[in-house]
């Protein structure tokens, strides 16, 4: 067990939260508060990837953590990520591509479901706590990240980009599009040329949708620890 019952380390593409394993969630969330707060002009109106240690967290615990984070500091957090070499490499890419494209912009964050008929837009990046389901479309300038299903249609990089990416903790689009670039899902009975996959999960785990040699290509962001979070 850590000395302190919330350690903040700096890593390459963000930061590295070490939790304490033992200290009940509620008690460990004022701890993350605290620690944060304390912290908050080394990070002032940072843009950060996270990754969690030292403790086993669930999805829902996860989006608490997040949301500590974003209500009580002025941190956008981009996306969840895993001690993964290869998966580093791309989100460091990515990473990049985004602060250089919206930098000093700051990216939006939702909070709900969408269902069919809703449309949400964003003229920088869009994080979302929820499911976008079929019939649902998210347009953003930047990027998109669900902590959820991505079951309906999502449009990143609308102004052009195609170094924008679309990340999901489920990804089962009717239609993703980056850029000028689209792939439809075939499962869902769409005419075009698809996405290609990388890997095919065997279960629903978070992956990564970005352009590689003019098309969408899909593939798992991890294949350990991010099983069930982004």
């Amino acid at each position: 067990m850590n000395s302190q019952p919330v350690v903040i380390k700096s890593s390459k593409n963000g930061i590295n939260l070490i939790l304490d394993d033992k200290l009940p969630f509620t008690e460990l969330l004022e701890e993350i508060k605290k620690k944060f707060i304390d912290s908050e002009k080394f990070f002032k109106n940072a843009h950060i990837a996270i990754s969690f240690e030292g403790r086993s967290l669930s999805q829902g615990e996860q989006f608490e953590v997040i949301e500590t984070i974003q209500q009580n500091t002025s941190i956008t957090v981009i996306c969840i990520l895993d001690h993964d070499e290869l998966m580093d490499e791309v989100m460091q890419r990515r990473i990049g591509a985004y602060q250089e494209s919206h930098s000093p912009q700051t990216g939006q964050f939702y909070k709900g479901t969408l269902r069919s008929g809703q449309q949400l837009e964003s003229q920088t990046s869009m994080i979302i706590l929820g499911d976008v389901n079929p019939g649902a479309k998210v347009i953003a300038k930047g990027n998109i990240v669900i902590l959820g299903a991505l079951k309906g249609i999502a449009y990143a990089g609308a102004d052009g980009d195609d170094r924008c990416f679309v990340a999901a903790l489920e990804m089962d689009p009717v239609q993703i599009k980056i850029g000028d670039h689209i792939g439809r899902s075939a499962d869902k009975k769409e005419v075009s040329k698809g996405f290609r996959r990388k890997a095919k999960a065997e279960a629903p785990m978070p992956q990564i949708a970005t352009v590689y040699e003019n098309q969408i290509l899909i593939e798992p962001i991890s294949s350990g620890l991010l099983k069930n979070i982004l």
